[in-house]
């Protein structure tokens, strides 16, 4: 069944732009959301770029085939939608030659069924949105094509991220994607299209409801109440900070007191506290006495709950000035200096994305990094970082790099679960340390070695490519090869292609 509507007289040019729009618009749509659905494949970007792309490509191989992907488009991207809310998985994490945060979650159906088959209808999708482009891209001059195309290319990238910076929920982007999918399809509109359009509206819309949940530029964010009187914070499902008032955290959690007990002869006149989180770190700076506290934090929503939730108020505080801001590029920027410099569990827990396998911290950790923040202690301050590290050569990689950048061995506290709290003054005299740390005889020189900007994988225990990425990578290849091949004939015809390769 058709439907024959008046919004479908559009120019070509106007065709062109918005099917443009619609590529890149569900490209980053598909990142994102995935990324927040599928635990962890928010460390792995790539693998749904990669999809994108080969989709893509394999829809202008086919422009000028006989059966035209763009009528099914639709329905394909809310079957893909369906698929993963049915069957959201985590990807599977063994050894620790790369480390992850948060914890392991059985699925349904096995990691190497599902994250298949999400490679493969993500390049189904774009190969269909793709074939429409390139269907419509062949009826201009090439360089009026090129210049609608990136038109509209440029449209969707500004419309999806100022959707993102305003923490618009998947809703938002359903009614974007369904309502251009009804122009374009118009005036043969099918009545399958139409139901399709309403589903993904319906899917989306039913996740962007749910009571605590909430979208900031870099994640799902969930409020959990617990029985024990606190509230977790949970990012694209992981675990990752926790509300609760000062005195309960003073019983539970002593250990982010011991920075303050270490420095006890510092005055706090000035304190910078990078990866801020909810105001709990900040809460315990203004209770040991701090006089000012600079509170970086890199995520609004976060803070805004924190605004809102943390029983202490300390954002209130008119003794803190919060910056919303990446933490290195505040040391870069600021000319304040401080007595204590604090990195508070600064995980960002997703990557940069068209970075490889870079996270929002990378370069937060790096031997340059800890240079800067050296630069920025009064005379007599100190610095300190803490985590839950989860391995003895992280420790040490660090331990190492505050040792280089102080020029003395700095003092670690360890606790239970791999928690360590590491601490380095401007003079040894700065901190009192029952013990210095030494490097642990079972941790190599290679292992210790400190990253650095020219290479800020702190998280990659040696120089190499972990096996799980050559395996995919590889299956990656050789299902592109076999798609291509399918698509546009013989590879020997792409040998002077090989470059572009």
């Amino acid at each position: 069944m058709r439907f024959s509507l008046p919004i479908g007289v559009i120019s070509e040019k106007w065709r062109l732009v918005l099917l443009s729009f619609l590529m890149l618009f569900v490209e980053l749509a598909l990142i994102r959301w995935l990324g927040s659905v599928v635990l962890y494949l928010s460390y792995f970007t790539n693998f749904v770029l990669l999809g994108s792309f080969l989709g893509i490509g394999l829809g202008f191989l086919r422009a000028k085939a006989r059966i035209d992907l763009f009528p099914w488009a639709g329905i394909a991207l809310v079957l893909l939608v369906a698929f993963v809310r049915l069957f959201p998985v985590t990807v599977e994490r063994q050894g620790s030659q790369l480390i992850y945060f948060g914890p392991v979650v059985r699925s349904a159906l096995p990691m190497w069924v599902i994250l298949p088959i999400i490679f493969l209808v993500v390049a189904l999708v774009m190969s269909s949105i793709a074939q429409g482009v390139a269907r419509t891209f062949a009826s201009f001059e090439p360089l009026e094509a090129y210049r609608l195309d990136i038109l509209g290319s440029l449209a969707g990238v500004v419309t999806f991220s100022a959707l993102s910076f305003l923490g618009a929920p998947p809703l938002a982007w359903g009614i974007v994607v369904s309502v251009t999918f009804v122009v374009l399809y118009a005036p043969a509109l099918r009545l399958i299209q139409i139901v399709a359009a309403l589903g993904l509206v319906g899917l989306l819309a039913r996740e962007s409801f749910v009571a605590g949940d909430s979208w900031s530029p870099y994640y799902k964010v969930s409020l959990l109440p617990t029985t024990g009187g606190f509230v977790e914070i949970n990012v694209n499902g992981v675990p990752h900070q926790i509300i609760e008032p000062l005195a309960q955290r003073r019983q539970l959690q002593p250990m982010y007191f011991l920075p303050y007990e270490r420095v006890r002869s510092n005055p706090l006149r000035n304190v910078l506290i990078i990866g801020a989180g909810n105001g709990g770190d900040v809460a315990v700076a203004l209770a040991e006495g701090a006089k000012h506290v600079d509170a970086v934090e890199i995520d609004p929503r976060i803070y805004q709950i924190g605004t809102q939730l943390e029983p202490d108020h300390p954002y209130q505080d008119p003794r803190v000035t919060v910056h919303i801001d990446d933490g290195r590029a505040f040391l870069q920027k600021t000319q304040n200096h401080y007595d204590l410099i604090l990195l508070a569990l600064p995980d960002s827990l997703v990557l940069v994305s068209g970075q490889s396998s870079l996270r929002l911290e990378s370069y937060l950790f790096t031997l340059q990094a800890l240079q800067a923040a050296r630069a920025h202690l009064n005379p007599g301050g100190a610095f300190a970082m803490y985590n839950y590290y989860r391995e003895d050569w992280l420790i040490a990689r660090l331990a190492k790099t505050l040792q280089v950048t102080y020029g003395h061995a700095p003092c670690v506290d360890s606790f239970g679960g791999k928690f360590a709290i590491m601490m380095a003054g401007l003079t040894e005299g700065s901190i009192a340390c029952p013990t210095l740390w030494q490097q642990p005889q079972n941790i190599s020189d290679a292992d210790a070695q400190p990253a650095d900007d020219d290479h800020p994988f702190l998280y990659l225990r040696t120089r190499s490519i972990p096996p799980m990425y050559l395996i995919t990578l590889s299956l990656i290849l050789l299902v592109s090869l076999v798609l291509i091949r399918g698509a546009a004939g013989p590879l020997t015809l792409m040998r002077s292609y090989l470059d572009l390769f």
